[in-house]
């Protein structure tokens, strides 16, 4: 697993207080919302602003490029990744 990858898993978990939840429990390519992690909208919002915190990451929540990046672990890693060489 990269670094990366993990520091997100690491950023998912305390920013939504998911106490019940270990690193290695969230896989990189199950979907964060609904089916896989099970989360919704607010959880959205929550992370949104997390990677905004860590990273200066700004989204359109109405975008549908936005909802791709929030597939899955990897899809997260690939816009933080993709950020970091601008």
């Amino acid at each position: 697993m990269s670094d990366l990858k993990t520091e997100l898993k690491h950023m998912i978990i305390e920013s939504l207080d998911l106490e019940d939840i270990e690193v290695d429990e969230i896989v990189d390519d199950e979907p964060l919302f609904v089916e896989g992690l099970g989360l919704d909208s607010i959880d959205a919002l929550e992370i949104g602003l997390a990677l905004q915190k860590r990273y200066g990451i700004t989204l359109n929540s109405d975008s549908e490029e936005t909802r791709k990046h929030f597939a899955n672990v990897n899809a997260l890693a690939a816009l933080v990744e993709s950020q970091r060489t601008k």
